[in-house]
């Protein structure tokens, strides 16, 4: 069965959460570290827990984990065991589980809802490099050497209790091969794939993302196709161009709309909430049907796009 069609039927959207990272750092975390936000998997795993929950009572019909930029190697670069590294894997998951628990207990939070999904995150091979090379796919490995390279880590996750996998950040049409293919190694999971952009009709490595929607049409087990991780103004060209090769669900997730500069390792630029919300009824009226967001986006980015939806309800946070 197909996880977000029961969400689509109800409500005629998806809505997705926003940036994990953004929330932890706006709570003082220091993230300059190789795993990122996944180092508060070690270090303080209850706050994690705790920015899924304001994400969910921010109207968020799906959390995904904080396994992005977790891998087994990286867990044992900072001197983890294999098992420790497994159980930090299952941890991202069942935090997630934990604070959809906590939601749907309140009273509230069922009130014209379903019940939110878990989606395990699957970040690309440049997340664990930590270089920049997830918006560049110039990884200069082979399809097999993805495949092994996600392999372990893949089967962690897919047998973690998640709804549904979340491959997202893809920068390269091999590495989509490559998990592509995984993906037939477990046949009762499902996914979403999502790349990042260099422009209106490619991703990172320069392949049309028309032929990316195309090759992922074939594969059953996707759920949905789209983009992240990419500017808000690409975002109606590449909606466009995917719903021209592909009958899947699209799922657009766009940073904020501020730039990174890596010189600086700064955002630059402004990001009103109002706005992005805005931009979400466009993106749902070329046919986007999971929509939420990434980098530097924040529980009031999510909140605008539940509001163009369908009206405000409930609380808006619920604390530890």
């Amino acid at each position: 069965m197909n996880p977000i069609q029961p969400f689509l039927d109800h409500q005629g959207v998806l809505i997705l959460d926003g940036g994990l990272a953004t929330q932890l750092e706006a709570r003082g975390c220091d993230l300059s570290d190789d795993l990122w936000s996944a180092r508060l998997l070690m270090d303080d795993p209850a706050l994690i827990r705790q920015v899924h929950l304001d994400y969910f009572w921010a109207g968020a019909d799906v959390g995904v984990s904080a396994s992005y930029q977790a891998t087994l190697e990286g867990f044992q670069r900072r001197g983890a065991t294999v098992l420790e590294a497994i159980h930090l894997l299952r941890l991202s998951v069942r935090l997630v589980a934990e604070a959809r628990e906590r939601f749907w207990r309140e009273p509230a939070a069922r009130r014209g809802r379903l019940c939110p999904l878990v989606a395990a995150s699957v970040g690309p091979y440049g997340a664990y490099l930590a270089d920049g090379s997830e918006y560049s796919g110039a990884y200069g490995l082979s399809e097999d050497a993805l495949f092994e390279f996600h392999r372990q880590r893949w089967h962690v996750l897919a047998h973690s209790g998640a709804d549904l996998l979340a491959c997202e950040t893809i920068p390269s049409a091999v590495e989509m091969r490559a998990l592509a293919r995984l993906l037939r190694e477990v046949p009762g999971a499902a996914a979403w794939m999502s790349f990042t952009a260099r422009d209106e009709a490619r991703i990172s490595d320069g392949t049309a993302v028309a032929d990316c929607a195309a090759y992922l049409d074939r594969v059953d087990q996707v759920i949905a196709v789209g983009v992240n991780c990419t500017p808000p103004r690409l975002i109606p060209d590449l909606i466009r161009t995917m719903r021209a090769v592909t009958d899947k669900p699209i799922i657009v997730y766009p940073n904020s709309g501020e730039t990174y500069d890596p010189a600086r390792k700064i955002w630059v630029g402004e990001s009103a909430p109002s706005e992005f919300g805005t931009f979400s009824r466009e993106w749902r009226k070329l046919g986007a049907a999971c929509i939420g967001g990434c980098c530097r986006t924040t529980p009031a980015h999510v909140r605008q796009i539940r509001d163009r939806f369908r009206p405000r309800f409930g609380a808006q946070e619920n604390r530890l």
